[in-house]
């Protein structure tokens, strides 16, 4: 097996995902949540949801 083997066969798994990368986007019916996703940065910080404190979660792991 020579290098040349290595890239075809790296080209049909990279064209792979590709193809199931574009299936998922446009075929899913995700639409509702890519929406919300794309909406994401306007959303006001009172409506956003809850992220958990980086600090405690650094604390957490230094305890274990």
């Amino acid at each position: 097996m020579d290098i040349n083997t290595l890239r075809g066969i790296a080209t049909i798994v990279v064209m792979a995902a590709f193809i199931a990368v574009c299936y998922w986007v446009y075929v899913m019916k995700s639409k509702k949540d890519f929406d919300e996703a794309a909406n994401l940065p306007f959303v006001d910080e009172d409506e956003a949801p809850k992220r958990p404190d980086s600090s405690k979660l650094n604390e957490r792991a230094t305890e274990e």
